[in-house]
């Protein structure tokens, strides 16, 4: 058990001291002209080094926000400013997708042309199949990129067994704990997998999250950038590599997003219910607008 707490100790402390090494060294892991800066960038991004960094951050947040509460409530404007500006410019992928079907449907239907070409000045050709399969990445965009926003509008479906019926004291401790427990863990989780999952597809060679950092860096001098480019189908859509990337996206929204849960819980459950749904920027008529505005 005491060997427990002192190895945690231990790598929370290093965990600063690895934050003020990384800030006063970028160019060990930000000049990517150098194969073993790339490599070191790819390590630790999905390490338990970067894990206790953010880790030591958030201890001190927390601390700091507890005893100054307007420092964690803009920590909270701040996350659930990322969750909606994200969602909200995601979400037209929605409309482009209709409007791509459509052009699709037009230009093989009723034009029988087996090709679409879109520019202004440098035109952009391609078959309808990879018109047809870039469809997937408009509907990835819209789940990987507004889950956060959804979250913060109440869009998502809730199965209120018992939430409902309990307290409000209750539900904010819920809530805290939903956030810290499963939401956190998970995320953090596919973090470490989806990180080098990505990278297996944009560098070689291949990277893997068992790998060790003196491997790796013995690997560095024959890295080069090797960017997935197949395809499913002939002459379909070749940018596979992106849905790799939106993977990481997603689940950074809903790291941040638990952030925002466990904070804006913890500071509504102190402050009492005055302070329900402060700052809490949500979309409808200027009417909800103007009474939510009222009661802050």
């Amino acid at each position: 058990m005491l060997d427990g707490i002192l190895w945690l100790i231990i790598q929370v402390a290093s965990g600063f001291y690895n934050l003020v090494y990384a800030i006063t060294h970028p160019s060990l892991w930000l000049d990517w002209s150098d194969k073993q800066s790339l490599i070191r960038f790819i390590y630790y991004g999905g390490s338990q080094e970067f894990f206790f960094v953010i880790f030591a951050v958030l201890i001190v947040l927390t601390a700091v926000g507890v005893s100054r509460r307007i420092i964690l409530w803009q920590v909270v404007r701040c996350f659930e400013a990322i969750g909606n500006v994200v969602g909200r410019i995601a979400a037209w992928a929605g409309l482009l997708m209709v409007l791509q079907q459509i052009m699709i449907i037009f230009v093989q239907r009723i034009f029988t042309q087996s090709e679409i070409s879109v520019g202004f000045g440098t035109s952009f050709s391609a078959e309808i199949s990879w018109w047809a399969e870039e469809l997937k990445f408009f509907n990835a965009l819209v789940v990987a990129l507004c889950v956060s926003y959804a979250f913060i509008q109440g869009s998502h479906v809730r199965v209120d067994l018992f939430y409902a019926g309990v307290s409000r004291r209750s539900k904010k401790i819920i809530d805290m704990m939903g956030a810290f427990f499963f939401m956190l863990p998970i995320a953090i989780v596919t973090w470490m997998y989806a990180w080098f999952f990505m990278w297996r597809h944009l560098i070689t060679p291949k990277v893997s999250a068992s790998d060790k950092l003196e491997l790796m860096l013995r690997k560095a001098r024959i890295v080069k950038w090797n960017v997935e480019t197949i395809s499913f189908s002939p002459s379909g859509f070749n940018a596979y590599f992106l849905f790799k990337v939106l993977i990481c996206a997603f689940v950074a929204l809903v790291f941040i997003q638990a952030l925002a849960i466990f904070y804006r819980s913890l500071l509504e459950l102190i402050e009492g219910e005055e302070s329900d749904a402060k700052y809490h920027d949500a979309d409808g008529n200027s009417d909800q607008n103007t009474e939510i505005q009222a009661q802050h």
